[in-house]
């Protein structure tokens, strides 16, 4: 079937929404406008229950079904943060907020959900619970891990839960997914080389820090390309160097930033342990000594296969076409710690031709609005039915 008749009689509300929402973008677990929106409308929509402050400043809505008391309970999860990126474009609803921006499409996934919420608050058209979601600081501050802390899923007695993020270059009306590790573990690390500085005209009285961790940053990326299994997927990028101040002084520090993207835990741990190999290894080449702080981030975004090919019948039915195949992606997602403590799945939406994710000239495409919010929906009636 298409998407659903009531979803398309309020697909330019929602879409209201949405602009309004990118209008005035926030960051992290500041979402506090953004909240609040979300929960007065929720309340409007005559949500049973509407609990702001899960996670700091997460926001859920409880809505009971008409088809029979008790029953399981879904949850529909979106994000609502944006980011620290100046707007590039001259929509009529760009945002307000000098050097803030909805880069990711968050507020697209706030607004589609508030949609979903609103179609099965007036239908309830299923047994049980739905339970729907709004989560603050996924671009980085890990607000999916905060809500879990918080008792999300036992609060509300959470069985399964469903993520969806939009996608650039996927026409609209269309999904991906796939079971099993859908995007990756993002990890960072510092490395700090400490040497001898001097006179630039002196080296051979120095412990040249740059060169050495120059040296530090070719030979790291021999780490995937000879220490992992071919067959396996991983990424290391060094992304920061700084090093010294001016022209005629050898420095005495210099510090190298970068990330790793694994899909396998093995991987991961092989990886973190050889970037400390290599990096010691080679700054004591070259009388320099090496330290380095790791930090584990997001774990992997792991589809469970049942609720994988559930939720790509859905999406079937829905839109226009789903790639159940789609390829592991090499971001990170932190809807990865409610998947660790419940079954789910993660699906793209489509985003038609639009610029990329985290580019300045980004823009969701009001178009895909029926056809999350139907998903949404079409979850609950058919994960729920009496």
């Amino acid at each position: 079937m298409p998407v659903i008749n009531r979803v398309a009689d309020i697909a330019d509300e929602v879409t209201s929404w949405r602009r309004d929402i990118h209008a005035h973008p926030e960051l992290l677990f500041d979402v506090h406008r953004t909240a609040g929106v979300v929960a007065d409308r929720l309340r409007a929509f005559g949500c049973d229950e509407v609990v702001t402050g899960i996670g700091k400043t997460g926001v859920v809505g409880v809505i009971r079904g008409r088809r029979g008391e008790g029953g399981r309970t879904v949850g529909l999860r979106a994000d609502m943060d944006a980011l620290p990126i100046v707007e590039a474009t001259d929509k009529p609803y760009r945002s307000t907020v000098p050097g803030l921006m909805h880069a990711c499409g968050h507020a697209g996934h706030t607004a589609m959900l508030l949609g979903a919420a609103k179609y099965l608050a007036e239908t309830r058209n299923f047994a049980g619970n739905a339970v729907v979601i709004f989560q603050p600081a996924e671009e980085g501050g890990g607000g999916g891990d905060a809500m879990v802390k918080d008792g999300l899923m036992t609060r509300f007695g959470v069985d399964e839960v469903y993520g969806m993020h939009n996608w650039p270059g996927m026409p609209v009306g269309h999904f991906g997914i796939r079971p099993g590790p859908v995007m990756a573990a993002a990890d960072r690390f510092t490395i700090t080389v400490e040497g001898k500085g001097g006179h630039a005209a002196h080296p051979h009285q120095c412990v040249d820090t740059l060169l050495a961790a120059a040296q530090i940053v070719v030979a790291l990326q021999q780490v995937v390309a000879r220490n992992v299994d071919p067959l396996k997927s991983a990424v290391l990028s060094t992304c920061s160097f700084k090093s010294g101040e001016t022209f005629n002084v050898i420095p005495q520090t210099a510090t190298l930033l970068g990330t790793v993207r694994t899909l396998d835990p093995a991987v991961q741990d092989h990886i973190e342990a050889r970037i400390t190999e290599v990096a010691t290894g080679v700054a004591q080449a070259y009388g320099a000594v090496a330290t380095v702080d790791y930090a584990r981030g997001y774990p992997v975004t792991a589809n469970h296969p049942d609720q994988t090919e559930f939720m790509a019948d859905v999406a079937r039915q829905v839109g226009a076409g789903v790639n159940a195949e789609l390829p592991p992606q090499m971001g990170s997602e932190d809807f990865s710690y409610m998947l660790l403590e419940r079954p789910g799945a993660y699906i793209f939406i489509g985003n038609g031709d639009s610029a990329l994710c985290h580019h300045p000239a980004y823009d969701f495409d009001d178009g895909a609005i029926p056809f999350g919010v139907s998903l949404w929906a079409k979850i609950v009636e058919e994960r729920l039915g009496a």
